[in-house]
């Protein structure tokens, strides 16, 4: 096993495009680490660089200690598992399994010995005369697990497994996929688009932006917590509620109303101050009648076991999720109160959290 270190690492494709950008990180040995962060911002290429198949513009990666910034993919000791499996289409499941094994000369009935026992033990063991044309997505994606496992590395890297799969079978996949690097404690470095993928598997999360980390920390952390309103955009499977508001003393006028300032934020804003408010519809309660802002009740969106209720609260539209039983009418009068502690600012001019 081993742990990774980036340090100043940049990557410069021609015309000056920083996919990478003077980036320093560590992932703990043992880590399941997610790069998370929407399509070109560049974790796909960290990834791959921290592989060696793309050579880095300035900077060094290390592995285990070890300045590998120059080494060759081969003498790395990682496991890469692509998007599409990269299997042989020419080759049986037990020959795609023990391929790494023969690139190390290992011998024949050694080698399928070895893919015959990872085979068994990831529910291949019916499979092992059969080429890759001949199963599911779901088999093909166990035979690259299987071929990455077989080599004993010392660092998995994911680069979206998961995406040609079905739904069911995504979320199938996904718990393997968390046990299997339980089991084996190799530290795993898992790309992907997906937030609920991410905040699943992942011990810490980084999300990326144009080459750069926006924020990093544990799914409680970079859920509960953005860092600025890109992350706070970018993460939770119902849109963050982001409403611009205006300090009042130790309250913020917002969408036709008004909140206490959160304790975080008391003493580093100023009266007059404009700042972007920001609340989870999960964080929102919904009543009848009290405290909170006034609205009307506008779209309702069923989610399965709750409901996105899409509240009108004058210039502003308010998101707040309910339980399926509670659903409210459309154009019903109603109160949304955020959950204590829950409530977060945002400097308007940056985006960045107020009280980090």
């Amino acid at each position: 096993m081993a742990g990774i270190s980036a340090r100043k690492l940049d990557k410069v494709y021609p015309g000056g495009v920083h996919a990478v950008d003077r980036l320093d990180l560590d992932i703990d040995d043992g880590e399941f680490f997610a790069l998370l962060g929407p399509s070109g911002c560049g974790k796909t290429t960290l990834l791959r660089t921290i592989a060696g198949l793309e050579q880095a513009t300035g900077g060094s990666v290390l592995i285990g200690g070890r300045d590998v910034t120059n080494v060759t993919p081969a003498r790395r000791d990682v496991a890469m598992v692509f998007q599409d499996y990269a299997l042989f289409p020419h080759m049986t499941v037990i020959d795609n399994i023990s391929y790494p094994l023969r690139i190390k000369r290992q011998a024949r009935v050694a080698r399928h010995a070895r893919a015959t026992e990872i085979g068994v033990q990831l529910g291949l063991a019916d499979l092992m005369d059969r080429r890759p044309a001949a199963l599911s997505g779901g088999q093909q994606q166990r035979v690259a697990l299987a071929r990455a496992v077989a080599c004993h590395p010392s660092l998995f890297l994911f680069d979206e497994p998961l995406s040609n799969l079905d739904a069911r079978l995504r979320l199938e996949a996904r718990t393997f996929l968390k046990r299997l690097q339980r089991e084996l404690g190799v530290t795993t470095v898992f790309v992907t688009h997906d937030q609920a993928e991410a905040l699943a598997l992942a011990d810490r999360i980084a999300v990326m932006e144009a080459g750069r980390i926006r924020q990093l920390g544990t799914p409680r952390e970079v859920f509960g917590r953005p860092a600025n309103t890109f992350v706070a955009n970018f993460i939770g499977s119902t849109p963050m509620n982001l409403l611009d508001g205006v300090v009042r003393g130790s309250t913020v006028d917002v969408a036709g109303g008004s909140l206490p300032v959160p304790a975080g934020a008391e003493g580093l804003v100023t009266d007059g101050e404009k700042v972007i408010v920001g609340v989870r519809p999960e964080y929102v309660r919904l009543s009848r009648s009290g405290e909170g802002l006034a609205g009307e009740v506008s779209i309702l969106e069923h989610l399965g076991t709750t409901t996105l209720v899409t509240v009108d609260c004058g210039d502003e539209l308010v998101g707040a999720t309910v339980p399926e039983e509670d659903e409210p009418e459309p154009g019903a009068a109603v109160r949304l109160a955020p959950v204590p502690g829950r409530l977060l600012l945002y400097r308007a001019e940056d985006g960045e959290l107020i009280g980090a």
